[in-house]
């Protein structure tokens, strides 16, 4: 698949894994409301992550996380979103940690973006009401 022209830059390291830290400090959090002590808790985390994504990613582009450190991330060849079905499945492969750490140089997509056929951009600022 040739790589678009329009697709803006690749954000840092360090703005995906604070995006990604935030919203896996959310998931914990909305996790104690089901789960009675967070230190036995071993799914549910990663059940409502994946479905953080799929909602959010799929439909929006963006998870709060993303939102705050100002990326998104789209569909590769068109750059719009990506839908739930494809965004479940970025989370279920970022769940498994490996696929997120393999990366390309340029455009920093990991093979969890590679099998979505998505990309994290920089968002840019926020648009003025």
């Amino acid at each position: 698949m040739t790589e678009p022209e329009a697709i803006p830059e690749a954000p840092s390291y360090a703005k995906r894994f604070g995006a990604l830290m935030v919203d896996w400090i959310l998931c914990l959090f909305v996790s104690g409301f089901f789960v009675h002590d967070l230190r036995t808790a071993s799914w549910q985390p990663v059940v409502l992550l994946i479905a953080e994504y799929g909602f959010f990613v799929g439909l929006f582009a963006q998870t709060p996380g993303m939102k705050l450190a100002r990326i998104r991330c789209v569909d590769f060849a068109d750059g719009g979103a990506i839908g739930i079905p494809r965004a479940m499945l970025r989370g279920f492969l970022l769940c498994l940690v490996i696929p997120g750490l393999i990366m390309d140089g340029r455009r920093r997509r990991g093979l969890h973006d590679r099998a979505a056929g998505s990309v994290v951009v920089t968002a840019g600022p926020p648009q003025a009401a």
